[in-house]
């Protein structure tokens, strides 16, 4: 059942045949995360990239006094990595944590190098998710500089409809950069309008 929802989410961007899907599979690990559960801390490295098959992760940086900082969320059918750590094999600065219990496929750097050099589509594939996910970023980046928290909460609403009454709001408060109080404010507002 995993495997097929990997298999469909590489079926958006270059369909694989079957040596390639047998390959990938092989190179996957399947493991059930509990709530509350680390797949990274901050001081380790990264060495897996994360497709979340069932749940709900945040990434996350505490600051000096700390405080967290939700980076990103990723839930299901989606990819989760600390992409700075994994590349540059440093420790990272970086928390992945599971929010609720969830099912996860991951493959070691190592298998997917072996994935990127000997099937091109992979290579391919994860460019395209890669850069999917730097855009994603960018976007965040200019909002944070350039939007109210009002604009910012409907940009989420937007990218995360799925989450919005999963996720508590202290994890969408500090993924927008405001406080759980200003975020109850923002959507008494939204209602009243």
């Amino acid at each position: 059942m995993s495997i097929n929802k990997i298999i469909a989410h590489f079926d958006k961007y270059l369909p694989l045949e079957s040596m390639e899907k047998e390959e990938f599979v092989k190179r996957l690990t399947e493991r059930k995360i509990k709530r509350k559960q680390y797949i990274l801390q901050e001081g380790d490295i990264c060495k897996h990239l994360t497709y979340v098959v069932e749940g709900c992760f945040k990434m996350y940086a505490v600051d000096p006094k700390g405080n967290e900082h939700n980076l990103e969320f990723a839930a299901e059918d989606n990819w989760i990595v600390d992409i700075g750590s994994l590349h540059n094999e440093q420790p990272s600065r970086l928390f992945i944590e599971a929010i609720e219990p969830s099912l996860i496929l991951q493959i070691s750097k190592g298998d997917l190098w072996f994935m990127f050099s000997n099937y091109a589509k992979f290579d391919r594939n994860f460019r395209v998710i890669i850069e999917d996910k730097y855009i994603e970023l960018q976007d965040r980046v200019l909002q944070n500089i350039s939007s109210t928290a009002q604009d910012r909460y409907e940009v989420f609403i937007e990218q995360y409809p799925h989450l919005i009454n999963r996720l508590p709001n202290t994890q969408i408060a500090s993924y927008l950069g405001v406080t759980p109080e200003f975020l109850s404010k923002i959507r008494s507002e939204r209602i009243g309008k």
